[in-house]
């Protein structure tokens, strides 16, 4: 199982990068309505599925998950803020420190040690992603440093809410655990899309709704899945490959410029990613 889950989370890592393509097609949605859209679609679905299976929506320690999906409105917002007032470098580079404090954080509060080689490779591709975005300017200018904070902030926030859902992850499916995740969301950004709603257009509400469906239930779908069976650290790492996807979309659909640095990044990230791949394997193999 811990082979499947290790290709699930890799397939949906790649998946997310489609994010910024849909995003950046919404022109007349703005930024808290399109977190309304990416909660809210994956509760409304997730919620069907439970009435139609038969599950309780809420059972167990489903107090813990909502603390959860506080944060991870928290995370969002903070996301969005880090992107409005700095720079793209200043934002990727400082929220994809996330990984390294989910290992931190597991460590802490899940017992979960980190082998010598895993962290070697998850320091080489963070290493990646500040070689990928080092031609990208990195300033600290005006309002750059609230930003930075609030990239910083959401990269705490999304490595608490990975560790949170990880403490509860072999108690519950793994859709049951996107409805958690995205809830109360759901309800906090509800006022910002009714104040909006009136200038969308029909083609962005399809957009944002593919956006929920994409990022909401395929990617965290296959991500919570792989929590059941690998550790926090080890799936976190594995979603690095978000960038090497986002990157590569960007080029194929807005022409946007592949710089040496990036394709350097790219490599380094990928490399790091396929050796961990072959590392879990080995390990199972061991294990079985």
């Amino acid at each position: 199982m811990k082979s499947k889950a290790t290709y699930g989370v890799v397939f949906g890592a790649l998946i997310a990068g489609t994010s910024g393509v849909i995003i950046k097609n919404i022109h007349t949605i703005d930024a808290t309505s399109i977190a309304w859209f990416r909660t809210t679609v994956p509760t409304a679905i997730v919620f069907i599925w439970m009435i139609i299976n038969g599950v309780k929506p809420f059972h167990g320690n489903y107090p813990k998950l909502l603390v959860g999906a506080l944060i991870n409105s928290i995370r969002i917002y903070l996301y969005l803020i880090a992107f409005i007032y700095t720079s793209i470098g200043n934002a990727v580079i400082l929220f994809y420190t996330w990984p390294i404090m989910v290992a931190i954080l597991g460590f802490l509060f899940l017992g979960e040690k980190v082998d010598k080689y895993q962290t070697f490779l998850l320091v080489l591709t963070f290493l990646g992603i500040v070689l990928a975005y080092s031609d990208k300017p990195f300033t600290f200018e005006n309002n750059d440093f609230l930003g930075m904070l609030a990239a910083l902030g959401a990269s705490l926030t999304n490595a608490a809410t990975v560790v949170l859902f990880k403490s509860e992850a072999k108690n519950y499916h793994s859709l049951e655990m996107v409805f958690y995740q995205n809830i109360l969301g759901a309800f906090i950004f509800m006022p910002f899309f009714i104040l909006g709603v009136g200038q969308a257009e029909i083609g962005d509400i399809g957009l944002g709704t593919l956006f929920g469906l994409i990022a909401g239930i395929v990617v965290f779908g296959l991500f919570f899945n792989s929590l059941k069976y690998l550790s926090a650290a080890t799936a976190s790492t594995l979603m690095y490959l978000e960038v090497v996807s986002a990157v590569l979309f960007g080029y194929l659909f807005f022409d946007e410029v592949l710089s040496l640095n990036m394709v350097l990044g790219g490599i380094l990230i990928m490399a790091s990613n396929l050796l961990l791949i072959r590392f879990n394997r080995k390990k199972s193999v061991q294990n079985v």
